[in-house]
């Protein structure tokens, strides 16, 4: 199935002294998005500096800033070709048969402590039904004991801090349920993207786990759609796709974030239970 998107944002900065940036907000280059028609305005004009993460296809841009105010506008045309599958088919990946390029979405990382809830994971879902419906579980627990709260968290906060909380936002619930799939031996990355059907409209943080030679997308927020989640970028957690990283010293100004359907048709009630991924087959899955 296949959805043609708009989309973008607008950034601002107030650089009080010569500030290098980073940033992460274009449209991933994945072969499931479509026809990209985008234009990236940067005012005042200055030089630009991309790269591309070969096989993740994050994309990144810097720019070295002078004193005074900076904006950012990003506009995009997309159209997003879901793969679905039939939740009941997906069986969770021993770690023998994982290609060993999946292997680093295991281990703990900066804001995934899932060395520390390890405990807990295996004690709260260690007894499930492996597979899909695990990391379903997963979902539901954290949807229904972890407070979604603004401002309840920072970029500093780690999975383990928003568990003791018991509260967080999209960044929180996104490393709570990538650590629980790593600590039970399950592949699980942080995905950064434009989300349709998130009020009010921001940047989305969802994660996705490995299963089944494929990366599924998961969002225990529960406040997109799953099959309206067109990617920016993934990493082992948030600190590796945030969307604008400054070196120096400035002040942000508000964000703007925009996603419709192209052809201005409203939002059909009810949200998919499909098993929804944007991501290929891992092309070496069980090689030897």
């Amino acid at each position: 199935m296949t959805t043609r998107y708009t989309l973008g944002c607008d950034l601002s900065y107030e650089v009080k002294a010569p500030t290098v940036f980073i940033f992460n907000l274009e449209v991933a280059k994945l072969l499931r998005h479509h026809d990209v028609i985008e234009r990236l305005t940067i005012t005042p004009d200055l030089k630009r500096i991309t790269y591309i993460v070969p096989d993740i296809r994050n994309r990144y841009f810097k720019i070295a800033a002078e004193p005074g105010p900076l904006n950012i506008h990003y506009e995009a045309e997309v159209t997003l070709d879901v793969f679905r599958a039939d939740p009941m088919s997906i069986s969770e990946t021993p770690v023998v048969d994982m290609p060993l390029d999946i292997m680093p979405f295991l281990l703990p990382s900066r804001f995934v402590s899932s060395d520390r809830l390890a405990a807990f994971a295996i004690r709260e879902f260690g007894h499930l039904q492996t597979g899909y419906s695990r990391v379903v579980a997963i979902c539901n627990w954290i949807y229904e004991n972890i407070e979604y709260q603004r401002g309840s968290s920072d970029e500093q906060t780690t999975a383990d801090e928003s568990l003791l909380k018991r509260a967080g936002v999209c960044r929180d619930f996104a490393h709570i349920g990538t650590a629980f799939c790593r600590a039970l031996g399950i592949p699980a990355r942080f995905v950064s993207c434009y989300a349709y059907g998130l009020e009010p409209r921001d940047f989305h943080a969802v994660f996705e786990a490995y299963m089944g030679g494929r990366w599924w997308l998961f969002d225990a927020t529960r406040q997109a759609n799953l099959d309206g989640l067109v990617r920016i970028g993934v990493g082992r957690d948030a600190a590796e796709i945030a969307f604008a990283t400054p070196f120096g010293e400035m002040e942000a100004g508000p964000v703007k974030i925009t996603i419709e359907h192209a052809d201005g048709s409203p939002e059909v009630p009810g949200r998919t239970s499909d098993a929804v991924s944007t991501e290929e087959p891992a092309p070496n899955a069980g090689a030897e």
